[in-house]
């Protein structure tokens, strides 16, 4: 009875994308971009440098939202075992009886981890509840200073904020179904966990005054419990990359199989994060510079480090040994939050102090 539920939903999803590609092959690129828009990394690369730089417990925030986030994306694959369209339509007997529809591929369809629920619509809908709630919080604060026009100015932002957040998710959403790397019910179970567990940050405090050590256990213990529940379940027969040898066997362009989409790629990229965003607020360049309220020295530092970044982003850890890969990807991760809350505004403070001190 569950298969047969489970088929007819996936049936319906080839038969979404199927519709997708047949009737708005025109908006591919658009399709496309927002997928790439929808990544994790630009998380870690653009929205976390400009909005730390900005105000620091949003930034904060947001890390801790797409690192949990993710962490539990993972956790779900490895339990939910969902199928991906891409080789589902190829496998399965579904279409015993019919014609199997034919489904384009693009090159970020062969995502190699299982597909329930979807990792772009779950950090999308995280990423862009904490930013919503956020504004909407410091609005709140002027909204108590503000007469009765302003608060229904508040109103009308409000609804345009929760538009915004809205669009966003249908076009992220529809956007995976139509690379067929996701069925409609997972980019959908993606959004609502990842609202979730921005709602659950909502409500976390202790993460804002968390001490060094406390971010070693915590990345120490996501890690440990992931490896070791891949390694309780190999030894019980039950094996947790089993699609990779399908995203391999399917995938029509062997290059577009990629091993940063690997389940544990993600999972020591979250953690070489989270450690690093440790590392940077518990730096002493940190705490000689964060009560540098000048706007000028705020400003310097968004666009440094999201130019510096972007140049770090290019370089490629190499692929030819996978604990290699990994390890340089966690420090490759460790290091953007340890630049960007450190390093940069250390400099950025040392070449204008000077400016500062001959202008008073």
């Amino acid at each position: 009875m569950i298969n047969t539920i489970m088929d007819a939903m996936q049936g319906f999803g080839v038969s979404t994308t199927h519709y997708l590609q047949t009737n708005y092959k025109d908006a591919q690129g658009l399709f496309l971009w927002v997928s790439w828009a929808a990544d994790l990394r630009n998380t870690f690369f653009i929205f976390f440098p400009l909005w730390f730089h900005l105000r620091s417990s949003v930034g904060i925030k947001l890390i801790w939202v797409a690192v949990i986030g993710d962490w539990l994306n993972l956790v779900f694959k490895w339990i939910l075992f969902g199928e991906r369209p891409y080789w589902w339509v190829h496998e399965t007997p579904y279409y015993a009886n019919t014609i199997r529809p034919h489904i384009e591929q693009y090159p970020m369809t062969c995502e190699t981890g299982p597909g329930s629920p979807s990792g772009h619509a779950m950090g999308a809908a995280g990423v862009y509840y904490t930013l919503v709630t956020a504004i909407l919080a410091i609005l709140s604060i002027k909204k108590k200073y503000s007469n009765k026009k302003s608060a229904d100015k508040s109103w009308y932002l409000k609804a345009i904020l929760w538009s915004v957040f809205c669009g966003v998710q249908v076009c992220v959403c529809l956007s995976r179904v139509f690379i067929a790397a996701h069925f409609p019910h997972q980019v959908i179970t993606g959004v609502i966990t990842g609202m979730i567990v921005a709602e659950a940050f909502d409500r976390i405090q202790w993460i804002y005054s968390a001490s060094m050590k406390n971010y070693f256990f915590v990345t120490l213990f996501l890690t440990s419990f992931a490896v070791g529940f891949y390694l309780l379940l190999k030894s019980l027969g039950v094996d947790l990359l089993w699609t990779l040898e399908k995203a391999q066997k399917w995938c029509i362009r062997a290059e577009w199989v990629h091993m940063d989409s690997t389940p544990f790629a993600s999972l020591l990229r979250n953690m070489g994060t989270l450690f690093g965003l440790g590392l940077g607020l518990h730096s002493p360049l940190y705490t000689e510079t964060k009560k540098s309220n000048s706007t000028q020295v705020k400003a310097v530092c968004v666009v440094s480090s999201l130019l510096l970044l972007h140049l770090f982003d290019s370089f490629k850890p190499p692929t030819h040994t996978a604990a290699l890969y990994y390890l340089l990807s966690f420090c490759k991760s460790a290091t953007v939050p340890l630049v960007t809350v450190s390093i940069i505004p250390y400099c950025v403070d040392r070449v204008l102090s000077p400016q500062n001190k001959k202008s008073s």
